[in-house]
């Protein structure tokens, strides 16, 4: 019996429309059920990128069609093999009600809290415990881990492709503020609080102002938030004399503390929320 992986990759081969469609619903199921994701940690704890899946998802774009969906008085129009997923009460998910959509082919393990509006993508998974709180986005193939507090507003951004690119990382037991933004494949590791309006990008360099030391990403590896750190908004000077005639500065994320017992009675309320 081929495995899934081996019925994905026999898809590029095809022109089957209707095995293609059941071997792409065969696959969803296995990222619903979390068998299979979009990035793993290795055994040294890095972040690697399954790319088989990656392209699999393509896939389903690929052989899709356009079709008509409805949801009470509203319609919606996509491909037809990337229908917005149900929830049942065994699934131990609460979705409240509002307009929040899940999109097939995304993991929300039991406990997960989805406060409205929110989206998820394909390919994310979330883990058990998370809150993803109103206006908050999980985009295609993130990674987002246990006991994640997703404040309103945050954007946690996809990466699809390249198909090689590790997808946006955040591990267990962070806190990403409201209206934050993390995007191009940047890894927050445990236990991190990202404050409001904090915006990280794969480009954006990090200044540690508690060890001396300026993180960005490099071609071997992508930029990472350490553990436990606590990250604000800040910024720095432009240098030129326009920029110095005119006293401009450029947003740069700044950690200003790593996360001790303090920071942790802070963010106590999200326990009262569930």
């Amino acid at each position: 019996m081929p495995t899934i992986e081996e019925r994905v990759a026999a898809l590029k081969n095809t022109t089957d429309r209707a095995e293609a469609t059941k071997v792409i619903g065969l696959f969803l199921a296995e990222l619903e059920k979390g068998a299979v994701r979009a990035a793993m940690r290795d055994d040294m704890g890095e972040w690697k990128t399954q790319v088989w899946v990656k392209e699999a998802i393509l896939s389903a774009f690929k052989f899709g069609v356009l079709a008509e969906f409805a949801s009470g008085a509203l319609s919606f129009i996509d491909k037809d093999t990337l229908p917005a997923r149900r929830f049942k009460i065994v699934d131990g998910v609460r979705i409240v009600p509002g307009g929040s959509s899940i999109r097939r082919g995304a993991f929300i393990a039991k406990g997960v809290v989805v406060m409205p509006p929110a989206y998820v993508n394909i390919g994310a998974y979330v883990d058990e415990e998370t809150m993803i709180d109103s206006h908050a986005l999980v985009g295609s193939c993130a990674q987002i881990g246990k006991r994640v507090h997703l404040s309103a507003g945050a954007q946690i951004g996809g990466v699809l492709e390249p198909v090689g690119n590790v997808p946006v990382v955040i591990e267990d037991d962070v806190v990403v503020g409201g209206n934050c933004g993390i995007y191009e494949g940047t890894i927050v590791r445990s236990r991190a609080v990202i404050g409001a309006g904090v915006v990280i990008t794969g480009s954006t360099p990090v200044y540690d102002v508690v060890r001396g030391q300026i993180y960005r990403k490099t071609a071997e590896r992508p930029l990472e938030i350490p553990f436990g750190a606590v990250v604000v908004p800040g910024s720095r000077p432009l240098k030129g004399t326009f920029a110095e005639e005119h006293k401009l500065t450029m947003a740069t994320p700044l950690i200003i503390k790593y996360r001790d017992e303090k920071t942790d009675s802070g963010t106590a309320l999200e326990e009262a929320l569930r």
